[in-house]
């Protein structure tokens, strides 16, 4: 090995390995050691080490709850995006609307409907920087290295949307998977999957190019019943290139594109003719250095992104509107450019020591347009949102200090923001007043973590996020949306706040891992539309003051276990693993002070009071021909929701549409996969989703089934919307 692949390995101390990699390779993982370098992306990392915070540090240092879906449960996963995947491991409420668009509650904090990052209170991040987009159902699953998602008082490295948590989504790279692979899989309903994989490091460089292609027509739900207007094609590539300069600095960048096209867009009218096409790409650059004594490091990163909503939402049929206002023809076109850059120095002043300081500049801009056809009374009105151009600044500083040989870790750090929105000249709206709203933010965070004994740990924090409003929210005119309602802005709206704190503890054994935390998020500030009528009325942008809070509390725990080291049982059979995993959380107090009398509860909505995913993973290695198999169980918690659906007046009478609120019950889904290596590098797999062929819906009221719970008068072709029934799906995968 030259110098420079030594200078890469010094970078790289530890091969990432989890529980079941482990015993794929049959050896245990390397002990815990620190690294050396900052880069979000870049270096094999031990299990138990996360790099969201900034840099990389065990998760154990870190005073906010981390979840980690590792490279060995995205491997062995039929998910096709990011939703899939966050959905699979029970991160949060779900709201899956279509196979292209997701909404995400974290802790009572949620993602916008339609995935819009700058209206989003959880952020979404791709290497360390704002994907710009909160929809993670148009991002695919098959190049990411891993997933976290950071809640509560973890760091103040990021700016705004951070209320609820931060899922920040790392690419594979040339040192984290290296070599070539070839997969591919059919499955029902024409399902068809591709995958093409290949990375390496010579001499100081190191690449990775990947590229994932799959389309699939409409799904059939339980009992076997089409669901029209539900087919996609999804496709991307990745790209990511780096180089060793010398033994303390590095350069690299990855550039990317993901998205879901003509996806049908059923949506709460069950549509049969609406489709959207979605999709995201980015470029970043980074300089990475530390000085040769190991005190100090830097890291630089550039980036810049574009997000396109493509979206076609004809109306045709529903009698809410009347035959000469009805759509043939509804067309808005979003598109989010950002660019941006980070600058992060830190140094250890003094031994148990480290200083984080921190440069973020970033500048944005939405344009939109819209355009309609159809009944006589069809006009083009202004698009869904307003354009806009937002300039961002701050600066942050972040310290942690250790006592008493690590046991004791004191963290803290504050982050002041500067920003300002300009509400642009937009399409069909002659009555807009351009103008730009400055407005600047200071959050905090503050904890401590303590080691009780080497298997018990504790830790304690607090911190504070916060949203910025958007030129749509203070926009001094209207925009209207599919259904006719008119949206009028508000010029004093301030930024959106939010304040967390938590107590957890962390136990760890030879083979297993179980963390649990009790939680407080208080969501103050509100800026919320207000309905004066429901249909072709007025909506009213006001923000609430601090008797209308949404609060919610809860627990969460993560468990991961190997059964036989736990319990210090002896395999019957050589080379026999066998795994258990979970993830869950119970939300005791979900009220939202600011609950609209009318709706006649307090519950806080489309947050599921509670919500699990269990599983478990047995099989063998070092066999003439390995074979694993998992089961996995997705419990979907009850929550409460104003549907926008029309529903029955006969199940349901009396609605009034997002208003009336309605309980809707939980169920489980359950998965499984079979993989098999024939031959050495030869691996084939079968799976079979919703084992038990359940009839229902995430978010959905009105299942598409009979009898009709739908106002039938008021759909578009469709009664209800019901999620995939039994899948099975078959393939193959060859390393080389």
């Amino acid at each position: 090995m030259n110098r420079r692949t030594l200078a890469i390995a010094s970078l790289m101390p530890l091969a990432f390995v989890s529980t079941a990699t482990a015993q794929d390779q049959s050896q245990q993982p390397s002990p815990l050691k620190p690294m050396d370098m900052p880069g979000q992306q870049q270096y094999f990392l031990p299990e138990g080490f996360i790099t969201a915070t900034g840099r990389p540090e065990p998760i154990s240092r870190l005073v906010g709850t981390v979840q980690v879906i590792h490279q060995d449960r995205i491997a062995k996963s039929t998910a096709r995006s990011v939703t899939e995947l966050l959905n699979e491991n029970a991160v949060g409420f779900m709201s899956e609307w279509t196979p292209g668009q997701t909404s995400i509650n974290i802790r009572g904090a949620s993602t916008e409907g339609q995935g819009r990052d700058f209206r989003s209170q959880v952020l979404v991040l791709i290497n360390g920087h704002r994907a710009g987009t909160a929809n993670t159902s148009k991002l695919s699953s098959a190049d990411i290295e891993r997933i976290e998602i950071v809640r509560g008082p973890s760091s103040v490295i990021y700016g705004s949307q951070n209320m609820g948590g931060v899922i920040n989504i790392i690419l594979k790279t040339g040192l984290t998977a290296p070599g070539n692979v070839v997969q591919a899989d059919a499955g029902s309903w024409n399902l068809l999957e591709g995958k093409l994989a290949s990375g390496g490091l010579y001499k100081g460089f190191d690449w990775y190019v990947g590229g994932p292609a799959s389309t699939r027509d409409n799904y059939a739900i339980a009992g076997g019943a089409p669901e029209l207007n539900t087919a996609w094609t999804r496709y991307g590539a990745t790209g990511a290139f780096g180089y060793q300069i010398d033994e303390t600095s590095r350069v690299e960048g990855t550039v990317r594109s993901d998205g879901i096209y003509n996806a049908g867009f059923r949506g709460s009218s069950a549509n049969l003719f609406a489709f959207d096409t979605r999709y995201n790409y980015s470029f970043d650059a980074s300089y990475l250095a530390k000085t040769r004594d190991g005190q100090g490091n830097f890291y630089f990163q550039a980036y810049f992104v574009t997000d396109v909503d493509d979206l076609n939402n004809p109306s045709p049929l529903s009698a809410l509107n009347a035959p000469a206002s009805r759509t043939t023809m509804d067309h808005n076109r979003r598109q989010l450019d950002i660019l941006g850059a980070r600058f992060q120095p830190r140094y250890k002043l003094f031994s148990g020591n480290e200083l984080l300081f921190g440069l973020d500049w970033e500048r944005s801009w939405l344009r939109s347009d819209r355009y309609r056809a159809g009944g006589s009374a069809v006009t083009n009105v202004s698009p869904q949102d307003n354009n806009q151009t937002d300039n961002v600044f701050a600066v942050y500083l972040e310290d942690s200090q250790s006592f008493f040989d690590d046991k004791l870790i004191v963290r803290g750090g504050v982050r002041q923001t500067w920003g300002s929105t300009a509400l642009d000249w937009t399409p069909f709206s002659p009555r807009l007043i351009t103008g730009t709203n400055p407005y600047q933010a200071t959050t905090w965070s503050a904890g401590v973590t303590y080691s009780f004994t080497d298997w018990l740990s504790g830790r304690a924090g607090a911190s504070s996020g916060f949203r910025a409003p958007t030129a749509t929210e203070i926009g001094a005119n209207f925009t209207t949306t599919p259904i006719g309602t008119t949206i009028f802005g508000n010029p004093e709206l301030g930024p959106e706040t939010s304040q967390q704190w938590e107590v957890g503890a962390t136990a760890t054994w030879k083979g297993g891992r179980f963390d649990a935390v009790v939680f407080n998020n208080t969501i103050s500030n509100r800026i919320t539309p207000v309905t004066i009528s429901s249909t072709g009325g007025r909506v009213v942008q006001v923000q609430t003051n601090s008797p209308a809070n949404l609060v919610v509390q809860g627990i969460e725990f993560q468990l991961q276990a190997d059964m036989f080291q736990s319990f210090g049982w002896r395999p019957p059979v050589d080379g026999l693993f066998w795994n258990v995993f979970g993830n869950g959380y119970y939300n005791w107090r979900m009220i939202d002070y600011g609950a609209n009398p009318l709706s006649g509860t307090d519950m806080a909505l489309r947050i599921n009071k509670y919500g699990m995913s269990v599983g478990t993973l047995f099989g063998q290695m070092g066999t003439q021909i390995p074979w694993s198999f998992q089961m996995l169980g997705v419990l979907r918690g009850p929550m409460w929701y104003n549907t926008e659906e029309s529903l029955s007046p006969v199940f349901f009478p009396g609605q009034n549409r997002t208003v009336s609120v309605y309980e809707k019950g939980a169920f489980w889904v359950w998965n499984s996969r079979l993989e098999v290596e024939v031959i050495k590098d030869l691996k084939l797999f079968a799976a079979v989703n919703n084992i038990f062929d359940v009839n229902n819906h995430p978010i959905f009221i009105a299942q598409d089934a009979t009898p009709c719970t739908a106002n039938r008068a008021n759909q578009n072709g469709a009664c209800g919307n019901s999620m995939p029934g039994r899948e099975v799906i078959a393939g193959f995968q060859f390393r080389f």
